[in-house]
């Protein structure tokens, strides 16, 4: 009888016990990541009658319920918020999906002075901490007139410098000889860019709209600075409300939190196959 050997991507044995260990590793990483979610999922679902403070801790709901989430709704205009959050987290992918690209492509391929300068601004750029810049921020958009606006959450992150610079590396591993090749053909800047650049990064420009939308509906500090009138509220401050008013009621909190994390989810499960083809992409299949 043969017995199943499992070997590395070099083809070398890996014996038995460093196997188990990977696996328990693997274990305990998703129980540290993915655990705290399972858990606010199981408390939003958990009736008023169940104790979910108890000890030994009840993981499983014993009579699982939506009730939750109506009473959240209730509370406060969740789906009003959840639309502005909508609005701001669409607007800052295309921003984000549209400058990036071009920003990137001209870092990348096109040849003219003060190239190495800008991309250095974008590095340091990304070494700035947002706090040490937000009074600036704040400032810029009272003299726009954009206080209270969802245009004044937006415009700051419209184009990240992270952004940016993951479309650069991608354009950066694209062969010369293809647009060399179209060059010859007649082809301009933007036809290069838009027919033969772009369609080979598609993989780094889903990473881009996936950050991009994570980071504009999971942002909190920026949205409650700039927005006073509570119409404007995004989601992740509409929530607070949850933690103020009802800071005794953790079922509230949790239903809140799981509605606030569910599109992040879609949106991941959606893009996942060019998330994992990563910020490497751009070398053209002969």
């Amino acid at each position: 009888m043969s017995i199943l050997t499992i070997t590395d991507a070099e083809g070398r044995r890996i014996p038995a016990w460093q196997l188990l260990l990977r696996y328990v590793m693997l274990l305990a990483v998703l129980a540290l990541t993915v655990g705290p979610f399972l858990w606010q999922l199981s408390t939003s679902l958990k009736g008023p009658g169940e104790d979910i403070f108890s000890s030994p801790p009840s993981f499983l709901p014993g009579r699982p319920t939506l009730d939750n989430y109506t009473r959240v709704a209730d509370t406060i205009p969740v789906w009003d918020y959840a639309l502005n959050s909508l609005k701001v987290a669409t607007a800052n992918v295309v921003t984000n999906c549209v400058g990036s690209a071009l920003a990137g492509y001209a870092l990348a391929r096109m040849r003219y002075r003060g190239r190495r300068a800008a991309t250095l601004a974008f590095i340091l750029a990304m070494l700035v901490p947002v706090e040490g810049i937000i009074i600036a921020q704040f400032t810029t958009m009272r003299e726009l007139g954009l206080n209270n606006t969802l245009i004044g959450v937006l415009l700051p992150g419209s184009v990240a410098a992270m952004n940016v610079l993951l479309m650069r590396n991608a354009f950066l591993n694209l062969p010369h000889e293809v647009e060399e090749a179209a060059f010859v053909d007649g082809a301009n800047v933007w036809q290069r860019f838009l027919w033969i650049a772009l369609p080979s990064v598609r993989g780094t420009l889903a990473v881009v709209a996936i950050f991009a939308f994570m980071g504009a509906w999971d942002d909190f500090l920026w949205p409650l600075i700039v927005l006073s009138d509570p119409g404007n509220f995004t989601l992740t401050i509409g929530l607070n409300y949850l933690h103020g008013t009802f800071a005794n009621d953790e079922r509230l909190v949790a239903a809140g939190t799981i509605i606030a994390v569910l599109p992040l989810i879609v949106l991941f499960a959606c893009l996942q196959r060019f998330f994992f083809r990563g910020v490497g992409e751009g070398a053209v299949k002969g």
